[in-house]
């Protein structure tokens, strides 16, 4: 099987919308994921994925010289990742805890006069540069590819910039190219694991229905790989979604695509983002590629005043910094959401995944909050921010909510929970 697979294969393409200006975070509307509630339905990995596998990290994936390690410097605003001009400069992964920017914490905080804030965090992780033939073990492959096996979410850092002072491991930049043999690498990885899974369930006893299922999918996921398509978009139903998750793939993993850009092309892009784009809309993947200069967030970051960060924008045309666009990217593909507890003491948003009810949203406060669990007073962001984040007035206005354990957390609920 994997002998046969040597040469580039035809990936799947369907397109699923159209895209914003360069940049930009949209996700699709034109094909909503369907519920995975429907034990009998199949819908595409990818939504048991966001809505039910774990959350650990953000690794950041890419060939080598592209400037990973310059953007996980930039995210994390330190410089704890070597950043040279030659091939494996990292070796080991870098990881680096990443606050997520977040408005309406700001906006919360500045209401009430705060003594303190406390915003979330996503783990992000610095891995070296693949090369074509990682799955065979060149470049030190086997490793790199076990640090993607343990990370949630891929951030393929693509180059997009002509530079002759920084080499590249082929003579021409080509984005899609390097796109191609990144994500070949990883369907001949996932292949090679799936033969193995195969052929040793095929010694146990065929009787068991656990493994018979297995071997079912892991041969279904197989032959679409070899098609190339990703595991991720593999069809399968609630009652096939645990034996997925334990075939831990490379390519069941949420995926963006980042392209770093020199200073002068990132507020608009250039033909190399073009030709991104086109590729991820042939794709039909999920959230719009991201359009960074990894040079000028490193330049940002070491920067205190948040006047000269404005001031340092406005030479590039740029009103924002793209490490937000990425950051929250990531979040959304990784199915999360904020609530928020506010008080004159402190106000602090709280990471949760989408559909997380409010006894659960209360445990990740503490352990006591989910088990004594009683009520939580729920004021949506829009009226806590219409009341001035007054509580007495949003009671007065009806607009305060005491909701049950059973209620399903909305993205920016103000609470405050009750328990024994």
């Amino acid at each position: 099987m994997i002998k046969q697979f040597s040469k580039i294969v035809n990936f799947k393409t369907t397109t699923t919308g159209c895209f914003n200006q360069c940049g930009s975070i949209r996700f699709f509307a034109a094909a909503p994921a369907k519920d995975a509630g429907n034990a009998n339905e199949k819908v595409k990995a990818s939504v048991f994925v966001k809505s039910r596998g774990s959350v650990k990290s953000v690794g950041i994936v890419g060939l080598p010289n592209i400037g990973k390690s310059t953007l996980f410097n930039a995210l994390t605003s330190s410089n704890a990742a070597m950043a040279a001009n030659f091939p494996f400069c990292t070796i080991d992964p870098n990881i680096g805890k990443v606050f997520v920017p977040d408005e309406r914490l700001d906006l919360i905080s500045k209401l009430l006069k705060t003594q303190s804030k406390v915003g979330t965090q996503l783990e992000f992780v610095d891995i070296a540069g693949l090369v074509k033939g990682a799955a065979e073990g060149e470049g030190l492959g086997n490793k790199f590819l076990g640090n993607i096996r343990n990370v949630s979410l891929i951030l393929h850092l693509v180059r997009c910039f002509e530079d002759k002072d920084i080499t590249h491991v082929s003579e021409e930049i080509d984005p899609v190219r390097d796109i191609e043999t990144i994500e070949m690498e990883l369907i001949l990885s996932d292949l090679q694991s799936l033969e193995k899974i195969i052929q040793e369930a095929g010694k146990k006893k065929q009787s068991n229905p656990e493994i018979a299922q297995r071997i079912e999918l892991a041969t279904r996921i197989a032959k679409a790989l070899e098609g190339g398509v990703p595991a991720r978009d593999i069809e399968i139903d609630e009652k096939e979604w645990p034996a997925f998750q334990s075939l831990h793939l490379l390519t069941s993993k949420p995926t963006i695509y980042t392209c770093n850009v020199s200073e002068q092309d990132a507020s608009t892009g250039n033909k190399y983002t073009e030709k991104v784009k086109d590729f991820s809309r042939s794709k039909g993947l999920e959230i719009d590629p991201v359009v960074v200069s990894a040079k000028i967030e490193s330049e940002l970051a070491n920067m205190e005043s948040e006047e000269e960060k404005k001031e340092f924008l406005d030479l590039y045309g740029l009103t924002n910094n793209g490490l937000s666009k990425v950051i929250n990217g990531a979040r959304g593909l990784l199915g999360l959401q904020s609530y928020y507890t506010a008080s004159e003491v402190e106000c602090r948003a709280w990471t949760i995944p989408i559909g997380t009810k409010a006894r659960q949203a209360a445990g990740v406060i503490h352990t006591d909050f989910e088990k004594g669990f009683i009520k939580a007073d729920t004021i949506s962001y829009n009226d806590f921010i219409a009341c001035k984040g007054d509580e007495k007035v949003a009671k007065e206005k009806g607009k305060q909510r005491q909701e049950g354990p059973n209620y399903v957390v909305a993205d920016g609920d103000v609470m405050f929970f009750k328990f024994n």
